[in-house]
């Protein structure tokens, strides 16, 4: 499936800003399950610096100063892309049970396991804590495989909580989202991250973005008009494994991924500095994701 995502983000505020600094992950990676086609980030005003880099986790992270008055901002970020059906081939033929899983990443025999393994950690947004670890554990039996065990997690997630706008921000601790029951996609994927975190497993935020329209007959997903976000949680021998507790779902080709980290603060599609401004300023996002035709093959 091929798709086109344009992203615009908006800024107005109350008094002029004298220069910025910005740091955005906007644009779509290219991996093995997703080839990235085309993209581009347009900035309005014009800024003075712009340079593009890897970020420590491979995501494509791009700068840029804005060094002259300004009173708005508009960056609008454009990308083509490719889902390539093998990202939702993944076998699961020797899937481990979810505390021969934990004890592999302790151990970390491997290289893939030692990368995998700094996901079990603590993060800034996502901490181990004895709450999440009991929500989790009517999931996690005895040597339940561990693709079992997070798929009945993230069904629960989905059933147990209301998604609702309105009931946190960035800044709402996951323990007070457990408490609540409300919450958004953020929320959920860092609720779930944090449960397996609980538990020794390996686990990692991903932010992207649903096809907007659903295929007819199906029912519009929630997040679908806005970046989204999920997780990937790792399987020893085998590799990572997308999961989607908003929609209670594995993703199968109509997520489109930007970027993966710890969490949240890792990936934020937005940050930076401003110097002026006023105290207070307006935001406005606007996301649309279109499917495109496949390509002719001759």
């Amino acid at each position: 499936m091929n798709y086109r995502i344009v992203h615009t983000t908006r800024y107005q505020y109350v008094e002029p800003v004298a220069s910025s600094h910005n740091e955005a992950h906007l644009l779509p990676r290219n991996f093995a399950g997703q080839a990235l086609v085309a993209a581009s980030l347009d900035i309005d005003p014009p800024c003075s610096d712009y340079r593009d880099r890897q970020d420590f986790f491979g995501n494509t992270a791009s700068y840029f100063a804005i060094l002259d008055s300004h009173q708005a901002v508009t960056i609008t970020a454009t990308s083509e892309v490719r889902l390539l059906v093998q990202r939702w081939q993944l076998d699961l033929a020797d899937d481990v049970d979810w505390q021969e899983a934990a004890q592999r990443l302790a151990q970390a025999g491997d290289w893939d396991t030692l990368d995998a393994a700094q996901f079990c950690l603590d993060s800034p947004l996502v901490r181990a804590a004895a709450p999440l670890r009991d929500y989790a554990a009517p999931s996690f039996a005895a040597r339940r495989p561990l693709t079992q065990s997070v798929a009945e997690l993230v069904a629960r997630i989905h059933q147990d909580f209301t998604y609702d706008p309105t009931a946190t921000d960035i800044t709402t601790p996951v323990l007070e989202v457990l408490e609540q029951r409300r919450g958004v996609c953020q929320d959920f994927a860092h609720l779930a991250i944090g449960c397996l975190r609980s538990l020794g497993l390996a686990a990692r935020y991903v932010s992207g973005y649903l096809e907007t329209q659903p295929p007819p007959g199906q029912p519009k997903l929630e997040g679908a008009d806005a970046s989204h976000a999920w997780l990937q949680v790792y399987l020893p021998g085998t590799g990572w494994q997308d999961w989607d507790p908003t929609n209670n779902l594995q993703p199968a080709g109509r997520h489109v991924t930007t970027a993966w980290g710890r969490d949240y603060s890792d990936v934020a599609p937005l940050k930076g500095v401003i110097y002026g401004g006023g105290d207070s300023h307006t935001i406005d996002v606007k996301v649309d994701v279109t499917a495109l035709p496949e390509p002719v093959e001759f």
